[in-house]
């Protein structure tokens, strides 16, 4: 059974999967709008992974005799400039998911919760993932730079595995 303080930021984690997907899924409609079909389906991919995150962490609330919480998620950005730009906003939130991920950990082990303590390692290792990925996407940018996307947009599907863990 889970504790008050651990449901709680649980659900605040639900909150953050589903705005994470929903900012993927914003910067894949750019993408897509802008022509870069490569770089769309990559955020397509990554919107789709992290609602199953959120999945993830709704049937884990539920089945510790919880009740998750489905709020209203924020508005995401719907311009984002340059696809330079649109990566560095990309690292910065998942840098965001990685303390957020972090602040559970500490609240499992201020709680005495070992039993999520455990089950939440299996995000700390994806953010280890995600942050490793998106930084190396924009190594790659940085050396096509902004005037040479067909490559980097051509080729970005096939960087997915070099980083990203697969959804589970």
């Amino acid at each position: 059974m889970l504790s008050k303080k651990v449901e709680d930021i649980l659900n605040v984690q639900v909150d953050k999967e589903g705005y994470s997907s929903h900012l993927y899924l914003s910067m894949a409609v750019w993408a897509e709008t802008e022509g870069l079909g490569g770089i769309a389906d990559w955020f397509y991919a990554q919107a789709e992974e992290e609602r199953m995150h959120m999945m993830k962490l709704v049937r884990y609330i539920n089945e510790r005799d919880g009740k998750a919480k489905i709020i209203a998620i924020e508005e995401p950005p719907v311009e984002f400039g340059s696809v330079r730009e649109m990566f560095d906003k990309v690292l910065e939130h998942e840098k965001f998911v990685t303390a957020s991920i972090n602040d559970i950990v500490q609240a499992c082990i201020d709680e005495n919760d070992h039993t999520t303590n455990n089950w939440i390692q299996w995000f700390v290792t994806e953010q280890i993932e995600e942050e490793a990925a998106v930084k190396a996407l924009i190594d790659k940018l940085k050396l096509v730079g902004e005037h040479n996307m067909y490559m980097f947009d051509r080729d970005i599907m096939g960087m997915r595995g070099g980083g990203a863990a697969s959804a589970e």
